[in-house]
């Protein structure tokens, strides 16, 4: 059962989007006046687990870490907004300001790693959530984990939209050093203003660029994620977003399509019409054009990438700027892994 911990009001909020309907219950409310003030609601639980094994061969991990579940970063384009849903609640406003918090999740991470089983496979950090939202500042459950990780060598990969990530950058540029650590910035739009309409709570863009640059300076290994592509709306920015990223210290890119799923598609048409009404049916028509006519594609090996003239125009675009700077395109392919149980005697000469 979670209850709330703790309920705050946040003043200048926009108008909350409403939830789409839950398909997994049977009733569903629907405001017929003023929807109500967004208020945060913070859930702790004992997790009984922390890690998450996918399947999909889009995406290039087995093992993602999550220590939260639902994202106050509020991005209009969320793909793990229907992951709330499975909780009994909305994927909108909900997703954003209904947070769990697995406060046991860094010792559910030493847990999986003295099983004789684990043998180290890398492991991605944000998966259905930020793990560097704002509620990490207090909690430091990611940091908690990431520390588990350096003492067990564990390799990993940490994306983020928040600058909070150079809180740990000594933590991380250990584990670049010792695990083979990567930090991606995950960086959709070129200026703090667009960012701020479609994303109006994650880290300001600029914020986003020199975290990057400190983290790359302290040795960490570092890489930009141009993720979503939203055809008309961010496509044209790629070519600074690069030039930026690359001139920070990101040696790797890469980008997705933006992907909207039943639940995700009037979050995002909301927060659209609402930040460029005169633009809004243009970007519209322009995903459905690099979708074959659809809003989505769900399938494997489609559901991350477009089709068309428009979208090789927009790959092309991608792949000549980061040939140009010197990008590592493709996905490494994993060495044997640094991990170990670590034991008093290791520990105390890794300290020295």
């Amino acid at each position: 059962m979670r209850t709330p911990l703790a309920c705050a009001t946040l003043p200048g909020l926009p108008r909350p989007v409403h939830n789409p309907p839950n398909p997994w219950l049977s009733t569903q409310i629907e405001y017929l006046e003023d929807i109500p003030e967004a208020r945060l609601e913070v859930y702790e639980e004992d997790a009984r687990s922390v890690l998450a094994e996918n399947d999909s061969p889009d995406i290039p991990f087995r093992w993602g870490c999550n220590p939260y579940r639902g994202c106050y970063h509020g991005c209009a384009y969320c793909y793990a907004r229907p992951s709330h849903e499975y909780l009994g609640w909305g994927a909108g406003t909900d997703f954003e300001r209904k947070i769990v918090v697995k406060r046991n999740a860094p010792g559910l991470l030493r847990a999986a790693f003295d099983r004789k089983s684990w043998t180290g496979e890398r492991i991605a950090f944000s998966g259905v959530t930020d793990c560097y939202q704002p509620l990490e500042a207090a909690y430091q459950l990611t940091r908690g984990c990431l520390e588990v990780c350096a003492a067990y060598r564990n390799p990993v990969h940490v994306i983020t939209k928040s600058a909070l990530i150079v809180r740990d950058t000594e933590l991380l540029a250990r584990l670049s050093r010792e695990a083979d650590a990567v930090v991606i910035l995950s960086i959709p739009f070129a200026d703090d203003e667009t960012g701020r309409l479609i994303e109006p709570y994650a880290s300001k863009i600029s914020k986003r660029f020199a975290a990057l640059e400190q983290l790359s300076r302290a040795g960490v290994h570092t890489a930009v994620a141009v993720a979503p592509v939203i055809p008309g709306l961010n496509d044209g920015h790629i070519p600074a977003i690069l030039t930026r990223a690359r001139a920070c210290g990101a040696t790797r890119a890469f980008m997705t399509m933006v992907r909207l799923s039943k639940s995700v598609l009037p979050v995002f048409e909301q927060r659209l019409a609402e930040a460029v009404p005169l633009r809004a049916g243009a970007v519209l028509s322009a995903i459905r054009d690099v979708r074959g006519g659809a809003m989505n594609r769900s399938d494997f090996g489609e559901r991350m990438r477009g089709e068309g003239p428009r979208w090789q125009a927009i790959e092309q675009l991608f792949a000549v700027h980061a040939r140009r700077l010197g990008f590592t395109l493709e996905r490494p392919e994993p060495g044997p892994s640094p991990f170990r149980v670590p034991t008093a005697q290791t520990s105390l000469f890794d300290n020295l």
